[in-house]
């Protein structure tokens, strides 16, 4: 194995306070990009109706369920899909406890174009918390462009008014992950050919190790 150079304690040191500033350059760029995000406009939205878990029908503005923010990660299921993207469900197994979220006014919600017994059967089989809403039969999806895609959406409410404020896809919440997160800090990273690696690293094709959590 091509190893990284083996040095003393004092020299690591050195070689790790260089990086820190270039960390600390990518903290600054990402605090204005967030600064830029607050002030990006809004779009205001209509009127949509959702089933939630319990299988009652919510209006948009419930969904906030008395917050301000709402937080929507668009989970890639469709009416009568017969698999689970194991991208999507990554992504939810690593949502912890939205309690440090709901203490800033700030609600984090699932929403699928599969009806609800689709949903709870996925839901169920992996345990999963987080309140996951339907929007069957409604064109919430198509008006946000996603298709069949994934994403996510934050979105704001004035009273009786809900208005779309963020959206990102792909790397965007390929970033939000905590296991990428931490995997990005460790010597081999995420294992994978896209990463630029020392000669030797154990790397893989793209999500060839993803599976679900019930499949390892």
């Amino acid at each position: 194995m091509n190893r990284p150079r083996i040095v003393s304690a004092q020299e690591w040191q050195i070689e790790r306070d260089a990086l820190l500033v270039k960390e600390k350059e990518l903290t600054r760029a990402t605090d204005a990009l967030a600064a830029a995000r607050r002030r990006l406009p809004m779009v205001r939205l209509g009127s949509y109706e959702f089933t939630a878990p319990d299988g009652t029908t919510r209006q948009l503005k419930e969904l906030f369920d008395g917050q301000k923010q709402l937080v929507i990660y668009h989970h890639m299921l469709e009416p009568g899909q017969d698999h689970v993207c194991g991208g999507c469900a990554g992504f939810t197994d690593n949502l912890g406890d939205p309690v440090h979220l709901n203490a800033r006014d700030t609600r984090l919600i699932l929403m699928s174009r599969a009806p609800q017994d689709e949903i709870a059967k996925v839901r169920d089989r992996f345990g999963w918390t987080i309140p996951w809403y339907s929007s069957y039969g409604n064109a919430f999806n198509d008006d946000m462009g996603l298709g069949g895609g994934f994403g996510l959406s934050v979105l704001l409410r004035d009273g009786d008014e809900v208005f779309r404020t963020y959206f990102t896809n792909g790397r965007g919440v390929d970033r939000l992950r905590m296991d990428f997160n931490l995997l990005d800090l460790t010597p081999y990273g995420r294992q994978e050919v896209w990463e630029d690696s020392p000669e030797g690293w154990p790397q893989e094709p793209t999500w060839s190790r993803v599976r679900l959590k019930d499949e390892y």
